[in-house]
């Protein structure tokens, strides 16, 4: 029997950026999966990258990185935690991976003398990379970065128009998110810019299927009307989207206004009656105002744009609302807490009933988040750290001892006592893209700890994203310093997870554990940390 094509949805936006692309593209897998569909998901970023590893935080967001050790766009993340779903490398296309393969291929003689072009070149490269990702599936979400008319994104635009053309009639839809702005003065909104984004896509030669128009309050229906007649898309297919409680929330408004059954229909899917009872659940708890809040102290180097730290506060969020409690996070500048001029930790720790360190990298304010840690640890404040947050407490815990001048190689890699260091491989790549440990890597348990005990195990797997590790030379001094080593690369023997000694709550991993934290599944790790502020 033929194998059925798979059919694909490609997501693009007009207007404006940061109209959520991604949470649209998210919610759609969400419900077609929902339907029993094999569902796989792409983001193909514009940008001269290949990947997101070296893109500033401060200015692009958190870098996802996957099981398989791709650093990519924060998109990722909320494809993984709507879909419930460990996606790969596959999953992220970056222009800059093209145009590196593309090239090397001439280079090699792969285009056997040919003039190598845009089309059919580049845009053939990126119909390969799309359809690789889609093999097995029964639909595959491709999200274009930017927006209709930037000109980084054309080669991807004219790629996916080719693309549809080559799937045939019925196997591809295009869904298009517009911003539908409300104008005070004449107490109206105004359809002119999604008419105008629409206007721009077609120009392309692609015609939208479906609209997502979204609004910061919500739009009457006559605007679905007035966006059909000027867009060419049928009313049943345009969506309202204003803005909501939760991000979890769209998938729900989605299925309400009919847009997965259009979706369905179009592409001549066959599905199963959609199952969300459990998103609904989630829905409900995130939306619960719970009679307790607990308030947790981020304490971070990156303020300019909170999405650096997305998956963290994500993470947070959903073990607070499993625990049946309120969560109220306050922003705490390391740089501020950083040297010895800085304010001191229980200054900045006021009113919190934990504090979270989470990653990151460079040596400004790392001092800053030393002294939370030893803080924390002196004082028995629940302290969850995460990679740098790890690293960062055992300087603290070290110094605690007595190693009063206890460092990371990070700060200062000619120090006498760094306990955290680089380790060989990594010398003279501290600058590099895709070089640090990357990707899921094993952890075993000591059977006793509180880590394990949260896992209900004592094999598990997380994700990492990190050049620098605790020395080994100065493991044994731990139990000293207020801390114990209970987790442990198997095939590297290097610390994966400290714990305080007799501390309300101390935990600290190598790993990123919110890479893994789902919605509807908190990671064990948050939800002993949230647990322990309760207590």
């Amino acid at each position: 029997m033929a194998k059925r094509p798979t059919k694909y949805v490609f997501v693009t936006g007009g207007v404006l950026s940061g109209l959520g692309k991604g949470i649209t593209a998210a919610s759609i897998g969400n419900l077609l999966k929902a339907r029993g569909l094999n569902v796989n998901i792409q983001k193909c970023d514009p940008y001269l990258n290949v990947d997101a590893g070296t893109l500033n935080p401060a200015e692009h967001g958190e870098c996802y990185v996957t099981v398989d050790g791709a650093e990519t766009d924060l998109d990722l993340g909320h494809y993984e935690r709507f879909l419930d779903q460990e996606l790969t490398r596959t999953s992220s296309l970056m222009s800059g991976r093209v145009l590196q393969q593309v090239i090397d291929g001439e280079r090699s003689g792969d285009y056997l003398g040919k003039t190598v072009q845009f089309i059919p070149h580049v845009t053939d490269a990126i119909q390969k990379q799309i359809q690789a990702a889609a093999e097995g599936y029964d639909i595959h979400i491709v999200e274009i970065g930017g927006t209709v008319g930037d000109y980084e994104g054309l080669s991807f635009l004219e790629a996916i128009r080719e693309l549809s053309f080559q799937a045939g009639e019925g196997n591809s839809l295009f869904v298009h998110v517009v911003y539908l702005p409300y104008l005070g003065a004449s107490k109206e909104f105004k359809t002119k810019p999604a008419q105008n984004a629409v206007k721009d896509l077609r120009g392309l030669g692609i015609s939208p299927d479906v609209l997502v128009v979204r609004s910061e309050e919500p739009a009457e229906e006559s605007v679905v009307r007035k966006l059909s007649l000027f867009s060419g898309v049928y009313p049943n297919a345009i969506s309202l989207l204003p803005n909501a409680k939760t991000i979890y929330e769209v998938p729900l408004t989605l299925e309400d206004t009919g847009i997965a059954q259009v979706i369905v229909d179009k592409l001549s899917l066959k599905s199963k009656r959609p199952s969300l009872s459990s998103w609904r659940s989630v829905v409900e708890r995130a939306t619960t105002n719970y009679e307790k809040t607990v308030t947790v102290g981020l304490v971070a180097k990156y303020l300019d744009n909170q999405d650096t730290y997305m998956s963290v506060v994500e993470a947070l969020q959903s073990a607070a609302m499993w625990n049946n409690v309120n969560i109220h996070i306050k922003w705490i500048n390391a740089e501020k807490l950083d040297g010895a001029g800085g304010k001191p930790a229980s200054g900045a720790l006021k009113g919190c009933d934990g504090v979270v360190v989470p990653g990151g990298f460079g040596t400004r304010a790392l001092e800053g988040k030393i002294k939370v840690a030893q803080y924390a640890l002196k004082k028995g404040v629940p302290y969850l750290g995460l990679c740098l947050g790890l690293q960062m407490a055992v300087v603290a815990a070290a110094r605690n001892g007595g190693i009063k001048d206890a460092t990371s190689a990070e700060i200062n890699p000619n120090a006498e006592h760094q306990v955290i260091h680089t380790m060989a491989d990594q010398h003279g790549l501290e600058n590099t893209g895709g070089t640090m440990r990357l990707g899921n890597y094993n952890c075993h348990l000591e059977k006793s700890s509180r880590s394990a005990k949260l896992y209900g195990s004592t094999k598990i797997a997380e994700r990492h994203r990190h050049r620098y590790e605790c020395n080994n030379a100065y493991r044994d001094s731990y139990e000293g310093w207020g801390i114990r080593p209970v987790g442990i690369n198997p095939e590297n023997n290097l610390v994966e997870v400290i714990e305080g000694v007799d501390h309300p709550f101390f935990v600290a991993s190598q790993f990123h554990p919110e890479f893994s934290s789902r919605p509807n599944r908190p990671n064990p790790l948050f939800r002993g940390f949230i647990k322990a502020l309760l207590r």
